[in-house]
């Protein structure tokens, strides 16, 4: 095509929607080779599972490179040299006078610092979370500064058995100490929210636009894609295909619900054994199977991502104190929380870490996600920190020692992952977040209880 080229930040326009673009070949200016562009942006995101793992089926035996995935880690076999396995890791930040169960383990995750004791509203992380601070670091180059994911809504409400809100079990991410940020979790409201600008002063408020947010923007696509050259248009194609098939899993999810809201309570009884499910409630309590709704929350972090729409994004797959069924599994017959509680005893450990693999499972299909994504001359996986993380170790015991922590991608070539490492005990969890500051360009020189660089993570 010449020296014709586009804006890196080119947007596909419509009345009422607008989409950001992968980066493209037609973006390089004239001159300059694909090679030869300035580094590609490091994405950073945390993933939280709470309540815990099963502790003797997590840690592979061997360190270092040539090590075997444990039973639990094993779902990460495609992308077993991507990740990093990092042992001894603590949060001191989350050892206080009071600070015994989930929520003081929870809400300073990303901040290191112990939460004010509280059970109103009157809420303080004692710090900004670290996905914030990169935020601010590198935010102001996309179209927003972050975004924060999850599958349950905000538990409100005192813990009488510690003495705590359950906001704070609610929440990883921090903008300011006494600001969490809000979470969307409903698929839809996620990728509207990222695809779908507000509607035009015509339309009656309230009232869904039930085209396609790509039908919206077919014109301007087409335009853009007569101009393009042949390997463009097929990247062009591939990210449109993948907005698309989101939106029909999305749509379809929607006509399920529409369809329940019909039946009588004579079918609703035989639904419930096809795990069709009405609301929150049921899905959460009565063991709907997730992984669906997982996905594509994931998806839509993923071409947040493709798209620079962002770079950092936090998600978690359930509250602290999460007591969602997951007897969708085959050999789970109990909820989360009450089988991190397993007293040791063989059977209830065995389902807690069925539980752990499930979530690992979601992990590697994320990170499997990113790799398959081009980005310049690599992939998005090359080009991203991607942290698998609890607040606990074991959620029998309620330990903060020995966190089970991974991360996955490269860093943009900053990290050195394929690699199972032990830091010696009690190693602070924020010197991971100090090395990851560092891959980042990021001018801190501390960070909570952080004593130097895990230096072996890096290039």
């Amino acid at each position: 095509m010449g020296n014709w080229h586009i804006s890196r930040r080119r947007m596909l326009k419509g009345l009422g929607a607008t989409i950001a673009l992968p980066f493209l070949q037609a973006m390089v200016p004239p001159g300059m080779s694909m090679y030869n562009m300035e580094k590609k942006p490091i994405r950073f995101a945390c993933l939280f599972m709470p309540n815990g793992v099963n502790k003797f089926h997590w840690t592979p035996e061997q360190y270092g490179r040539n090590f075997e995935l444990s039973s639990t880690l094993r779902p990460l076999s495609n992308v077993k040299d991507d990740i990093l396995v990092l042992n001894n890791l603590m949060n001191k930040g989350s050892i206080f006078p009071g600070a015994d169960g989930h929520y003081a383990k929870t809400a300073n995750l990303l901040t290191g610092l112990p939460i004010y004791q509280t059970v109103g509203d009157n809420l303080h992380s004692g710090g900004i979370s670290f996905d914030q601070l990169i935020a601010k670091h590198i935010g102001q180059d996309t179209l927003l500064d972050s975004v924060q994911y999850g599958m349950e809504r905000i538990n409100a409400g005192i813990d009488g058995a510690v003495g705590f809100t359950r906001l704070y079990g609610s929440v990883i991410s921090w903008k300011t100490p006494t600001q969490p940020c809000s979470r969307e979790i409903e698929p839809r409201m996620a990728f509207d929210r990222l695809f779908r600008s507000s509607l035009p002063d015509s339309k009656p408020k309230n009232e869904k636009w039930k085209k396609s947010v790509l039908d919206i923007v077919k014109e301007d696509a087409d335009a853009l894609q007569r101009k393009l050259g042949r390997s463009d248009q097929d990247k062009l194609e591939e990210y449109l295909e993948s907005i698309r098939s989101i939106e029909k899993r999305i749509d379809n999810e929607e006509k399920i619900k529409a369809f329940e809201k019909q039946i009588t309570p004579e079918i609703q009884k035989e639904l419930i054994g096809l795990n069709m499910r009405i609301d929150e409630f049921n899905e959460t309590f009565i063991g709907v199977d997730i992984t669906e709704k997982t996905r594509q929350m994931l998806d839509i972090m993923a071409l947040a991502f493709w798209t620079d729409a962002t770079r950092v994004g936090t998600f978690m797959f359930g509250n602290s104190v999460s007591n969602r069924n997951f007897s969708f599994l085959p050999g789970v017959q109990g909820s989360h929380h009450q089988l991190s509680h397993h007293q040791n005893l063989e059977d209830q450990m065995e389902q807690y870490r069925i539980i752990n693999e499930w979530h690992v499972n979601q992990y590697a299909y994320f990170l499997e996600k990113l790799k398959s994504l081009p980005d310049g001359d690599s992939n998005l996986l090359d080009n991203s920190m991607v942290m698998f993380c609890s607040g606990l170790r074991d959620g029998n015991s309620h330990s903060p020692y020995n966190l089970p922590i991974l991360v996955g991608g490269k860093g943009g070539g900053g990290l050195k992952p394929g690699q199972n490492l032990d830091f010696g005990k009690d190693t602070p969890l924020a010197n991971l977040y100090l090395s990851m500051a560092r891959v980042l360009d990021m001018p801190l020189e501390c960070f909570a209880d952080s004593t130097g660089e895990l230096c072996e993570i890096h290039v």
